[in-house]
């Protein structure tokens, strides 16, 4: 029964999602109810993070994610889109159906699922920074001074070899924290890089 765990593996295929009888039942889809799962979902994520068990936080924050997505579903977004550069936030802060308080957990939610995501991948033994830029990013369309996205992207940046980049999205994490002394190890490690570039360029155009 794909209901029974609310979401498969392939989100799209769970009957609550379409036009059935599930949908009938309010108790399954009301936002207040998704509302808590999203929450309680990125409460266990948190929860496996502190326990340092990464994959299993990443996939309770997918889980609230797609519960969010959901929301914005059962709000009238027919489809979001799962490859949207952008987060959910502008479905949820137009409803009428939610709380203003709802509404803030949810955006807040969100951004710390993105967030959190991001922080899981640079634990693991093979980190994707590309996915992890990917989620920074996001964050940053909504909260642009956020300290954590912004220093993660220019970790991710740099060691997808774009050191301009790194060095913006590092130096403006260090204006948030002036004191985070990993962030000044990596403007330092982006900017022998770039010196190291300039000289080998100079030393080819020779």
């Amino acid at each position: 029964d794909c209901c029974s765990s609310v979401f498969t593996a392939d989100p799209e295929r769970c009957c609550w999602h379409h036009g059935g009888s599930m949908l009938k039942q309010p108790s399954h889809n009301e936002p207040a109810d998704v509302v808590r799962r999203a929450l309680d979902f990125k409460s266990q994520g948190t929860q496996c993070y502190k326990d340092k068990k990464y994959r299993e936080a990443i996939g309770k924050y997918h889980r609230a994610l797609l519960e969010i997505k959901g929301l914005c579903r059962v709000l009238g977004d027919p489809d979001p889109g799962p490859k949207s550069t952008s987060t959910l936030l502008p479905t949820i802060s137009k409803s009428s159906t939610l709380t203003d308080e709802q509404k803030g957990a949810m955006e807040n939610a969100e951004l710390e699922c993105y967030n959190s995501l991001a922080a899981c991948l640079l634990q693991m033994e093979l980190v994707n920074y590309e996915r992890v830029k990917e989620y920074c990013l996001k964050v940053l369309l909504k909260e642009g001074k956020n300290f954590k996205a912004l220093y993660r992207s220019g970790v991710a940046y740099y060691h997808l070899g774009d050191y301009q980049k790194a060095l913006y999205y590092l130096k403006e994490s260090h204006k948030q924290e002036p004191s985070d002394t990993n962030a000044v190890r990596y403007i330092q490690l982006t900017e022998m890089k770039i010196r190291r570039n300039a000289q080998k360029e100079k030393k080819e155009a020779s």
